[in-house]
């Protein structure tokens, strides 16, 4: 039987392969669908661990979550460095770790912050953060850069870099007059930290002693050997992380913080946050796998279709294989077996020409949206998927299938004008 379905696809080779590239191409997207999904979920929940609680200016839950973990949009305000200071002498907090953000590198988010970000960061179930060269920041205008940063734009330890203001890809404004140095490059880590240039709080503060409302002052530019030599405390930050000695104090915390007198600032536990964001997207991804799932039935349709439509220029091959002795079931299982062979066909081709994809486009992802989609082995949701394309396959055949079983000897050699 195998022989056979093998022969007549020989004869049908332009069918048979248009078949499969079909089958392949919807299989290709409805599992490439699922794996970004998936992924997508892991690497936003890998990116931040251990952290109780999230403060930044009053806005909304999704944008201090965006913009303080995953470096997406920007801060609506700052909060005041007195009221920071106020805040984590708070019986309850264990540590803290100021960030402020609103600056790049060529298109690379500039983080400040000090160097409990390298003692009490987690990421991906309580992983630290760890140097793949050098060390970290020590000096005011000592620069550790994430992984992706290093790799991407070829820098090395003691290489020179300079920071632009303002947080967009293209900036028409540089810090050229106070350039930092790389002393350390991380690991990488597959979150947003891969992504960011990290340096000192008092760095940020440095390269913006003499600026006002986000501009240089005219004639007033200050050397990088006087700006070390003066009170370099910041301002103001853009949010800090928070570690409990308790989590049962969770709650009270974030009420302590939200109605905080001196300032409208905001407190949100990263997980509920979180959830939030899964809630919203929720609906945008079943619709994905809607459309993938209609675009599978598209491609098993076309396979139905060509195999209705050779049934009349096969009547003589069924015909002679009845005259040779092949029972009735023998040609429905033919027909069977030939739709679900070439459902696998397609299922194969289709996982095949997805690993290649994600290996192709695997940097190209990480680079413009920050997403580590892993190239592991297929999950199980994956392969019942699979499973379900293929069986979907064979019960196709059976529609073909029963019609060569309705036709009699005669009705192979009748010649049809």
């Amino acid at each position: 039987m195998f022989a056979l379905a093998l022969k007549s696809f020989r004869n049908r080779k332009f069918t048979t392969i248009l078949t499969i590239v079909s089958i392949s191409l919807s299989v290709t997207l409805l599992l490439g669908v699922e794996r970004i999904r998936k992924e997508t979920r892991t690497s936003f929940a890998n990116t931040i661990s251990g952290t109780d609680l999230i403060v930044g200016a009053r806005s909304g839950p999704l944008p201090l979550l965006l913009y303080s973990v995953f470096r997406i949009g920007n801060a609506t305000n700052n909060i005041s460095w007195e009221s920071y200071q106020e805040i984590r002498r708070n019986p309850n907090i264990n540590w803290t770790i100021p960030i402020s953000l609103g600056d790049s590198h060529r298109g690379y988010r500039v983080m400040g912050t000090n160097t409990d970000y390298f003692e009490f960061f987690r990421f991906a179930g309580g992983r630290r953060l760890e140097i793949a060269d050098g060390r970290i920041f020590k000096g005011a205008f000592d620069a550790v850069l994430g992984a992706e940063v290093a790799q991407s734009l070829d820098y090395h330890i003691d290489d020179p870099i300079i920071i632009a203001h303002g947080a967009g890809e293209v900036s028409f404004v540089n810090h050229d007059d106070k350039p930092f140095k790389v002393v350390g490059i991380l690991e990488k880590t597959g979150t947003p930290v891969d992504r960011t240039v990290h340096v000192l709080l008092e760095g940020i503060e440095a390269i913006h002693i003499d600026w006002k409302d986000g501009a240089p002052l005219p004639g007033s530019s200050i050397s990088q050997d006087k700006v070390l030599k003066m009170d370099l405390t910041p301002r103001a930050i853009t949010a800090f992380f928070l570690g409990l000695k308790s989590r049962i104090a969770a709650f009270g915390v974030q009420r302590f913080v939200n109605e905080y007198p001196k300032e409208p600032l905001l407190a949100i536990l990263p997980g509920v946050a979180l959830q939030e964001l899964w809630d919203l997207i929720g609906m945008a991804e079943k619709a994905l796998l809607a459309v993938s799932g209609f675009v599978v039935v598209v491609g098993l349709s076309g396979m139905l279709i060509a195999l209705m439509t050779s049934l009349n220029e096969r009547r003589r091959e069924m015909a002679i294989l009845r005259s040779v002795g092949a029972r009735p079931v023998h040609v429905f299982s033919l027909i069977v077996g030939e739709s679900a062979m070439l459902t696998f066909l397609g299922v194969i081709a289709g996982v095949g020409l997805l690993y290649g994809l994600l290996l192709v486009s695997q940097p190209l992802i990480i680079t413009r949206f920050g997403l580590f989609i892993a190239i592991g082995g297929l999950s199980t949701y994956e392969l019942i998927l699979m499973g379900v394309v293929c069986l979907a396959g064979c019960l196709i055949g059976i529609i073909p299938g029963y019609q060569i079983y309705r036709y009699s000897l005669a009705d192979g050699m009748t010649i049809r004008i």
